[in-house]
C-alpha cells in the first residue's frame, strides 16, 4: 500500500494515516530498546514477529469479547487499527515477581504473587513512565473512577486470556503491559485495548526451564532476541517452524 501522512514515531512502531476515517497504519519497526532507550540496537525480523503475534493475541481477545483497536493485518509489518484516545497509563499486569518489582518490593524474581497485582505507571518517557496510584489518577483527571473499574476488568480479562493460551504451549506468563484507549460513538464512550501485545510487552518463561522468552533477552544479553520470539511463535502456532522472513521480503 503507499505510504501515508506519519503521524507519530515512537521507539518500537511507527503510525501512518489510515486508509479510511478512524483508522490508523501501524508499523512494526526492527528497532529494540531497554532501560528507556539507554540501550539500544536493530534486531532483524523483530518486527514481524511483534506484528504477527500482535494480531494473533488481539484477534483472540476480539473473538471473546474483548474489544481492542485491531481491526485487520495488512502484510508482514504493519496492521489496520481503529484511531483512538490514548488513556496515558501504562496499566502491568503481574502474576509473578520479576523486573522492577522485585527490585522495589525485595522479593525473588519468580515467586508467585497471591493474587494478579495491576499497577499503573504515567505514560512519560521524559519521567521514566513513574508508578502512580489510582488518587494521582484522579487528582489529575487522567481517567474517571468508571474509566478505572473499566480498565481494571480488562486488564484482568487478558490476563485471564493470556495466561491460560501461554500455559497450554508451556510458557509462564509472568507479567504484562497493556494501554486502553477511548473511542466514541457518537456521545457514548468505551474502552478497548490499544498499542500492542508482543513479547516485547510481555514477560514469558519457559514453565519446564525457566528460560526467558522475551525482551529480558536483549535486556540482560541472553541470547538473540529473535530466536526467543520466534520460539514463542512457533509454540502458540503463528509462523511456521522455518526461518523467520528476512526484512528484504517486506515491501
Amino acid at each position: 500500500m503507499a505510504r501515508r501522512k506519519k503521524i507519530y514515531e515512537g521507539k518500537a512502531k511507527i503510525l501512518y494515516e489510515g486508509p479510511e476515517p478512524g483508522t490508523i497504519v501501524q508499523y512494526f519497526k526492527d528497532d529494540a530498546t531497554a532501560f528507556n532507550a539507554e540501550k539500544k540496537d536493530v534486531i532483524d525480523g523483530k518486527g514481524v514477529l511483534n506484528n504477527r503475534l500482535s494480531e494473533y493475541f488481539m484477534t483472540g481477545l476480539n473473538q471473546i469479547g474483548v474489544p481492542t483497536h485491531f481491526i485487520r493485518r495488512l502484510n508482514m509489518r504493519e496492521q489496520l487499527v481503529r484511531n483512538c484516545e490514548i488513556v496515558p497509563l501504562e496499566i502491568i499486569v503481574r502474576n509473578y515477581a520479576a523486573g522492577t518489582m522485585s527490585k522495589r518490593l525485595g522479593i525473588a524474581e519468580g515467586t508467585q504473587l497471591p493474587r494478579p497485582i495491576v499497577e499503573y505507571c504515567y505514560k512519560d518517557d521524559a519521567l521514566g513512565d513513574p508508578l502512580v496510584t489510582e488518587e494521582h489518577i484522579a487528582a489529575f483527571g487522567w481517567a474517571s473512577q468508571q474509566d478505572m473499574d473499566d480498565i481494571l476488568s480488562l486488564a484482568l480479562r487478558v490476563n485471564d486470556f493470556l495466561s491460560g493460551m501461554m500455559l497450554a504451549v508451556g510458557i509462564r506468563l509472568v507479567d504484562f503491559k497493556i494501554e486502553i484507549g477511548r473511542v466514541y460513538d457518537g456521545d457514548f464512550q468505551r474502552l478497548i485495548v490499544a498499542d500492542e501485545i508482543s513479547p516485547d510487552s510481555c514477560r514469558l518463561w519457559d514453565i519446564e526451564t525457566g528460560q526467558k522468552l522475551d525482551k529480558d533477552v536483549f535486556r540482560r544479553d541472553l541470547g538473540n532476541l529473535t530466536d526467543a520470539y520466534s520460539e514463542v511463535a512457533r509454540r502458540l502456532g503463528v509462523l511456521p517452524q522455518s526461518n523467520v522472513p528476512k526484512p528484504t521480503l517486506i515491501n
